[in-house]
């Protein structure tokens, strides 16, 4: 196994347990504990851990982006269900765009069986999954490929953005807070988000519930600048009631 790939299990193990430890790791994937603790030296060197004795802990205050492979693995449930909602808001011929987040995938795998879409996206993963669908015209905007976020970033994203208009507009978040609004890992990720909300009629926030009261680094928009919340469960009633003063309509499965 590759360090690179380890690493990538052990970020993963790190996100759905919190923490880890040396020696379990180290039994796990057959290697020394050193080799183990150079990889937790690089995880934290790179913002996604934070060493402690024996082990690691996640950083809860990263801006770093995680890799594609291990956002796709979180909560796969509940982006599945935001997924399906969100396939019932899609018409035949419409125009849409999709950000690069693992849950925009799992819409686009969710409306295969619609008819002569055009999807705009700067996700590279989307732009596979949708190459095969017969009578579509997918457009990718340019710009600089972000190998981790498997992701088309940059000024030439950004003006291949702005250079259209559609009908709907999907994208998600790392953070959802009442008094910051909506925010991403990134600048970069944040303003092609930002120019998706601009170039559309009607704008979908897909998130799912463990978002709610997160607040990340760059800040994409307030709550006023989006029209449907898709989530994965009933947010509480405190949400209720800002989405009702901000005229959002919140989508959850029942």
């Amino acid at each position: 196994m590759l360090a690179a790939e380890r690493r990538n299990l052990i970020l993963e193990k790190v996100h759905a347990n919190k923490t880890v430890i040396v020696s379990e790791l180290s039994r796990e994937f057959e290697v020394s504990e050193e080799t183990i603790r150079r990889d937790l030296d690089k995880l934290e060197e790179d913002g996604h851990v934070v060493k402690t004795y024996g082990g690691a802990v996640i950083n809860e205050k990263s801006s770093i982006d995680l890799p594609f492979n291990v956002r796709w693995k979180a909560n796969p449930e509940g982006k599945h269900q935001i997924a399906e909602l969100i396939s019932n808001e899609i018409e035949d011929g419409d125009h849409i765009m999709l950000d690069a987040s693992t849950t925009a995938v799992f819409i686009a795998k969710s409306i295969k069986q619609k008819r002569h879409l055009t999807v705009i996206t700067n996700s590279i993963e989307i732009l596979l999954e949708l190459s095969d669908v017969p009578g579509w015209d997918i457009i990718a905007p340019g710009g600089l490929l972000k190998s981790n976020s498997m992701s088309l970033i940059g000024k030439k994203a950004l003006d291949g953005i702005s250079s259209y208009h559609v009908d709907k507009a999907f994208f998600s978040c790392k953070g959802f807070d009442l008094q910051n609004g909506i925010t991403d890992g990134n600048v970069e990720t944040g303003g092609v988000k930002q120019n998706m909300i601009s170039a559309a009629d009607k704008v979908y926030l897909a998130v799912d519930s463990s978002k709610f009261g997160k607040k990340a680094f760059s800040k994409i928009c307030d709550l006023s600048c989006i029209d449907f919340v898709v989530t994965d469960k009933e947010p509480d009633e405190v949400w209720t009631e800002v989405f009702r003063k901000e005229k959002i309509k919140c989508l959850y499965k029942k």
